[in-house]
């Protein structure tokens, strides 16, 4: 469904509904009070990144923007509820957007625009079940996989169906069909994507996950289906996670592919602090094609500099080390990342991650974030920095 689309619809819907709230004064009554007991919320973030770029062929990027996100959604209905919110984002400096044609100045993916952010209805009125329709946002587990790109000032959302079902004790199941993919850049891509989703709550081992997704993206090579199983759980101060997947080509993908996914994670607790180390493979398929995650909130994951956004033919190996605390006040994060290849033996290069977020008061805080990736056999050295200042209030 195009944004044209989805706005038609929505303006059709507010206008068959309106006449109806004039024609049946008890219907209207229920309305205006489903109205009235609704929540506005607004979201605010203003943001300086700085991009040092190695690359001979662009300059250093300086980017402004602030990001303003205004929402509704509705009290309960007959077990109906409804949101909507839009952003506006305003920008300044020197950066290439992706959109606005600076293509000599290195990259900050935050386009001016305006648009509907999210745009649904759900259904709660079914025992243990929630249906949910139109514009959203979806995160599935850790964002590995199916997640909405938060740290981009526009993120990442869906037109997409999605059942979320909790019959069963500690047990979630999550079906979701998306038709549309709504890009951090303002554009749209046509998909006919199906996303399953289980998970066992409290096991002895922890949180157990089993997951189908399923991609068609109009013979792209995004066309994969993807099967995996994840743990994640604690057992006293030691703290694990281990996840397996395995890709093949999918739809009308022209590429011929099968390779694996593994992610090992162990930490310790220690008071307000917590000590990680990991190590994340993304498979090769001889090193013709990778494992790819299109859906995924990728800047979350192999470093803060973006460097592997799409996974290189010969796959990805990252090795990391990364320390989480808590002092005065203040959360810090700091993460050693060692790449390397998965086919054949490339070292692409090491980064460095640091952040710093200090909460002002409930609804206010502030970030301070680094990012240094030193090249070896991959891209070029790059370092990043952000000032970022959040407000979020609600009703």
């Amino acid at each position: 469904m195009s944004q044209k689309k989805l706005l038609n619809s929505i303006t059709n819907a507010s206008v068959i509904a309106g006449s109806l709230a004039f024609s049946q004064s008890g219907f209207a009554d229920t309305l205006s009070n489903a109205f009235n007991s609704g929540r506005a919320d607004l979201d605010m973030r203003a943001r300086y990144e700085a991009v040092e770029d190695g690359n001979s062929s662009t300059q250093d990027a300086d980017a402004y923007t602030l990001r303003t996100r205004l929402g509704f959604t509705t009290g309960n209905y007959y077990d109906f509820k409804a949101h909507a919110d839009f952003e506006v984002i305003n920008t300044g400096g020197d950066f290439n957007s992706g959109t606005n044609g600076h293509a000599d100045y290195a990259k900050v993916i935050d386009p001016k625009g305006e648009e509907l952010n999210q745009a649904w209805l759900t259904y709660d009125g079914i025992d243990n079940t929630s249906l949910k329709l139109g514009r959203q946002r979806l995160i599935l587990d850790n964002a590995r996989f199916v997640g909405n790109v938060g740290w981009r000032q526009n993120e990442q959302t869906f037109d997409a169906f999605k059942i979320s079902n909790k019959s069963f004790e500690d047990v979630e199941i999550t079906l979701a069909h998306i038709s549309q993919i709504n890009t951090i850049k303002g554009g749209a891509v046509d998909t006919a994507h199906n996303l399953f989703n289980v998970s066992f709550d409290k096991t002895p081992l922890g949180k157990i996950t089993g997951y189908t997704y399923l991609l068609d993206e109009d013979n792209s090579t995004a066309d994969t289906d993807t099967y995996g199983l994840r743990l994640k759980g604690k057992q006293s101060s030691f703290l694990y996670t281990l996840e397996f997947a395995q890709q093949s080509d999918g739809g009308d993908n022209p590429a011929d592919l099968s390779a694996s996914y593994l992610f090992t994670e162990v930490g310790y607790k220690l008071g307000t602090t917590k000590i990680f180390a990991g190590y994340e493979s993304l498979g090769s398929d001889d090193g013709n094609v990778a494992f790819q995650t299109p859906l995924a909130t990728k800047h979350a994951f192999n470093g803060w500099a973006d460097k592997f956004l799409a996974t290189p033919a010969d796959g990805l190996n990252d090795a990391y080390v990364k320390v989480v605390s808590k002092v005065a006040g203040l959360k810090l994060v700091g993460v050693y990342h060692d790449y390397s290849s998965d086919e054949g033996s490339s070292d692409y290069g090491t980064e460095l991650n640091l952040v710093l977020v200090k909460p002002f008061n409930k609804t206010v805080k502030g970030i301070v974030k680094y990012a240094d990736y030193n090249a070896d056999s991959f891209s070029t050295d790059t370092k990043k920095v952000w000032l970022s200042l959040e407000a979020k209030f609600k009703q």
